[in-house]
């Protein structure tokens, strides 16, 4: 797939990204290079491959959903300007 000097400009555009007319060929010549590259990769026989979640085969250890620290809610909020049922109160800033 090649893209014209039209293509790099409308994508310019929507990106709203600032590319001038002496930089369009960089550009132009940059994203060539990534759609030949991902031709390449799409061309190899991946049938019959599982999918990865990670590029290593590796087992994550696994620990106990468990609660590991106290509660110190009440001891934050006797510091705070206001607390009511638990909760923070904050003036208002949206009408």
């Amino acid at each position: 797939m090649s893209l014209s000097s039209q293509d790099i400009e409308r994508i310019a555009h929507l990106a709203r990204i600032r590319v001038t007319p002496a930089d369009v060929l960089d550009v132009q010549a940059k994203l060539d290079g990534i759609f030949k590259l991902i031709d390449e990769m799409q061309a190899v026989n991946t049938q019959g491959i599982e999918p990865m979640s990670h590029g290593l085969d590796m087992v994550l250890r696994l620990r106990d959903d468990v609660v590991t620290e106290i509660d110190h809610r009440e001891k934050y909020q006797k510091n705070a300007p206001q607390a009511a049922e638990g909760y923070f109160l904050v003036p208002k800033v949206i009408e």
